[in-house]
């Protein structure tokens, strides 16, 4: 288990190296989000493509440094293009990020995130906390779940000081299972390969107030982890978001603005990540 120290002192290159490696990154992901997507990996230090026509992905597969994969927004042509890519991405040794957007709404949500979870290695899942539970639930690990509610956090699911001890003991436990590393983000974000366990308290509530900020961690949870490793790249990823955020905020409230320009701002801060920063404005904890 890595200490909270060994975390802190390793940002600087861990960041350092995702930016030299400029991951190829390749994102299946929705047409709602893609755009956004493409621009944080851009922001964070790596190089987007999005490619989804079956007759190409094995082709791109093979050049690229890891493997996005989004459940937005589905459809069979994409299922099949996500089984192709998952199949050779493993065949490669490249590494899978998987956002199991709305898990636990549909049966083919249900059915599609349990088939790439169970057939492929993922090295990540990165999802709110009602998405991981509902993959909890599917896979035995937890016994009951709330209902979700579409592709939003249900209430009853929100990661609190009180609830954090019982939802990092069950988001280990998945994670051991599953042999992955989840990313639960929230309120308070957990994150864990299945031996350590982080919370990180930091973003802003504004966060959830813009179609996309979901599937942009998502995506450059794949830059970074292809350039660092799935625990120390996802922590860059989510520290770099939500310090993003929080001086997106900052600026919004400064000038008076709303949710249009806190979408731009939240990209522009990503550009502008620091490792300096990333330390000093943390606020993580070893659980």
């Amino acid at each position: 288990m890595i200490n909270k120290e060994t975390l802190l002192d390793n940002i600087e290159k861990n960041l350092n190296d995702i930016r030299d490696k400029n991951a190829l990154t390749h994102c299946i992901t929705n047409s709602v989000t893609i755009n956004d997507c493409a621009n944080a990996v851009l922001a964070i230090g790596g190089s987007p493509f999005m490619a989804e026509d079956a007759e190409e992905l094995e082709e791109v597969v093979t050049i690229a440094d890891v493997v996005v994969i989004n459940i937005g927004k589905l459809s069979k042509s994409q299922i099949e293009s996500m089984k192709i890519s998952a199949k050779k991405a493993n065949e490669t040794s490249t590494p899978i990020v998987l956002d199991p957007v709305g898990v636990g709404v549909t049966n083919l949500r249900n059915r599609t995130t349990m088939d790439l979870i169970e057939n492929y290695d993922i090295a990540a899942i990165r999802g709110n906390i009602t998405e991981i539970k509902a993959i909890a639930k599917l896979s035995g690990v937890l016994d009951e779940s709330n209902t979700a509610k579409g592709v939003d956090v249900n209430a009853d699911d929100i990661i609190t000081e009180e609830n954090l001890k019982d939802n990092a003991y069950l988001i280990k436990e998945l994670a051991s299972r599953l042999n992955t590393t989840i990313l639960a983000s929230g309120p308070i974000d957990i994150l864990t390969d299945g031996e350590t366990v982080i919370s990180i308290d930091n973003g802003d509530d504004m966060m959830p107030l813009i179609t996309g900020s979901g599937c942009m961690l998502s995506s450059i949870v794949g830059s970074c982890i292809a350039g660092s490793n799935p625990l120390e790249g996802s922590l860059i990823a989510i520290l770099a978001m939500n310090l993003a955020g929080e001086k997106a905020r900052a600026k919004v409230d400064e000038r008076d603005e709303g949710t249009g320009s806190f979408r731009a701002y939240l990209i522009d801060y990503l550009y502008r990540t620091e490792a300096e920063r990333l330390v000093n404005e943390s606020n993580i904890e070893i659980l």
